[in-house]
């Protein structure tokens, strides 16, 4: 959110009801959702292709990595799922969940 100051994305969980909404809308069963999602005007992107997307719409210097758009699709997920299955180990994890401000709680749906 902190790359995000004109708060163009929001947040649901597959599990949410309007999480699950979205994507029964979008064509997707929430069930069959096993990573990251997103869903714009023009269409649902999953893993690789929904985290490009995400990092276009960010602030510098996160939109350079649209560069990353040129490798196939195929290495781009195998190196996504890599990074996912890692992220714990590699970035650590919280013992405890960040409270949001009002303002963040308004981009949950």
């Amino acid at each position: 959110m902190a790359n995000d100051p004109s708060a163009t994305f929001r947040f649901a969980a597959r599990q949410s009801e309007a999480g699950a909404a979205a994507l029964r809308a979008a064509g997707r069963d929430p069930a069959s959702v096993e990573s990251i999602i997103v869903i714009d005007d023009t269409g649902v992107y999953e893993r690789s292709d929904a985290a490009l997307r995400i990092a276009a719409g960010l602030r510098s210097p996160w939109p350079a990595l649209a560069l990353l758009r040129a490798v196939p699709k195929h290495l781009r997920d195998a190196m996504y799922d890599a990074i996912a299955r890692n992220r714990y180990r590699w970035f650590g994890r919280r013992s405890v969940c960040a409270v949001p401000t009002a303002e963040q709680r308004a981009r949950f749906l």
